[in-house]
């Protein structure tokens, strides 16, 4: 297993490279900005990118993603519910993406936008059980991802109480490789540090700690930040509608 987390700072965000340095194969999640160090990490480690993933369709940065997809020669992946305007390799719950000896299990975790998914890991060269799950923005170190961005708060927040639910059913040791930190616009109480384990963020997460429906939606929209600057226009740059507008 080779894995290497890109922490960014302006827009604050976290990206991933990861895969099988025996099979050569890795995937991208969540790219921003330069597309020139995930293909040079990918180089360094003799590896060819043959998926570039992004959990949803943000709304707090443009996304690399479908740049970095066509210049690796890799596919671009979101989930099949996801509304853009170009073509994409397009995943569902209980997928799985192939990368030699490493399995990315597909988890379709709605709730902060309603594509949103989940990636869960396993190294069978190290074990056959899952190592750890790329959660985006569905759950991070401190936080769970805010609800109102794509849907109404509430609707969203009952989404995503049960997408956090199928996180919660993992191990407690499974570790957690969230796609933001401290700084970023899509969480209230985040972390500094960028990643955890599900068993940590179970006892001290206090939002993904919280086991009734309710008193997870009450708190969900209490005190709601303001949105990201340009949220609808990011969103809709990200999927491709701002080439379709300009047409």
């Amino acid at each position: 297993m080779i894995l290497r987390q890109f922490l960014h700072p302006d827009p604050v965000a976290i990206s991933y490279l990861f895969g099988c340095g025996g099979h050569a194969a890795c995937a991208v999640v969540d790219p921003i900005g330069d597309i020139a160090p995930y293909l040079r990490v990918a180089d360094n480690t003799g590896m060819r990118i043959r998926f570039v993933i992004d959990t949803h369709i943000h709304a707090d940065h443009r996304s690399a993603g479908l740049a970095l997809a066509r210049e690796a020669g890799a596919e671009y992946v979101l989930h099949a519910g996801a509304e853009v305007a170009f073509p994409f390799h397009a995943v569902k719950d209980g997928d799985q993406l192939p990368l030699g000896n490493v399995v990315v299990d597909v988890l379709h975790t709605p709730g902060h936008t309603p594509e949103h998914i989940c990636l869960v890991v396993t190294d069978r060269t190290r074990a056959d059980e899952p190592w750890f799950v790329l959660t985006g923005h569905t759950l991070m170190v401190g936080d769970v991802g805010r609800t109102e961005l794509a849907s109404d708060a509430a609707a969203g927040a009952r989404i995503l109480f049960s997408s956090l639910a199928r996180l919660k059913a993992l191990p407690d040791h499974i570790e957690v490789l969230p796609g933001a930190y401290a700084g970023s616009v899509c969480g209230r109480r985040l972390s500094g540090k960028p990643f955890s384990t599900i068993g940590f963020e179970r006892r001290h997460n206090a939002a993904f700690r919280i086991d009734a429906q309710d008193a997870f939606v009450e708190f969900m929209v209490t005190d709601i930040p303001p949105a990201p600057p340009e949220a609808s226009e990011l969103r809709a740059w990200n999927a491709g509608l701002h080439a379709v507008a300009a047409k």
